[in-house]
């Protein structure tokens, strides 16, 4: 992967003695460097590509003077810039999923659909490969490029209708995002290990009655739960503490079930 920068402008705050209270006077911003050979343009002013050169944590100036943070980015800041065509499993729910499955670096895990290949990437940074069903040419374009900018090894694309098979067997995790998830139930009872997992992402109720309806009718599987995560966030000014209004609410139901035998 080539080398990339974020570079961090921290919200700057004055204390203004005829207010008698302490001000923002500027915002926090960030912003991703992705081309190091060229001068970059910010609302900070430009910054010389000399300034790129320097170390992680360097304090690098724009030509108006103005002062930024510069450091490597991680996997997260790759991981939010990748391609998105289609919805994708927002990181709250992606979060769920790995503490509730216990997924770790010997974990193989099935995936389907594979849509941008969001769920995909960020589980393969967690386990030790990941095979992904997809059956439209636009989706699997998407997914090898985010692929390839994320500089994942251990994703295999598969063009297949998992509705018809699971070529996998002793998975420890298999994840829906489709249309018909109960579709894959049967499939799911012969791929995954005993002790694996089942998860299931629907945005509708009805869809997702049906698939637990049909897991609870498996003598294979026993039906977990399903959830969703309200994420809120808050804002912190002071003594001035309040949610903020425009946080993430309703993304979709996840389903957690589990093969017994």
């Amino acid at each position: 992967m080539a080398l990339k920068k974020i570079l961090i402008r921290k919200e700057k705050r004055e204390f203004i003695e005829d207010l008698k209270k302490e001000v923002r006077i500027s915002k926090k911003r960030m912003y991703y460097v992705e081309d190091l050979e060229k001068d970059f343009h910010t609302n900070e002013g430009i910054i010389p590509k000399s300034e790129l050169r320097k170390k992680d944590g360097s304090i690098i100036k724009t030509k108006q003077g103005k002062e930024l943070i510069m450091f490597s980015p991680g996997f997260i800041d790759n991981y939010k810039r990748i391609k998105r065509k289609a919805q994708i499993v927002l990181l709250k729910d992606i979060g769920l999923i790995i503490a509730e499955t216990g997924i770790n670096n010997k974990s193989i895990v099935v995936d389907a659909g594979s849509g941008s290949g969001a769920l995909s990437c960020f589980l393969a940074n967690y386990v030790k490969k990941i095979y992904t069903y997809e059956i439209r040419d636009d989706f699997i374009d998407i997914v090898r490029e985010n692929i390839k900018m994320l500089g994942l090894k251990n994703i295999v694309i598969k063009k297949k209708d998992i509705y018809k098979e699971i070529d996998e067997k002793n998975i420890d995790l298999i994840t829906l995002d489709l249309p018909e998830p109960w579709k894959v139930i049967k499939h799911a009872e012969n791929a995954l290990k005993i002790g694996g997992f089942l998860v299931s992402y629907s945005t509708s109720i009805p869809q997702t009655a049906d698939f637990v309806n049909e897991v609870r009718k498996s003598h294979k599987f026993l039906f977990l739960k399903t959830s969703e995560l309200i994420d809120r966030e808050w804002k912190i000014d002071g003594r001035r503490i309040r949610p903020k209004s425009d946080g993430i609410g309703f993304s979709g139901f996840i389903t957690f079930a589990r093969r017994i035998k």
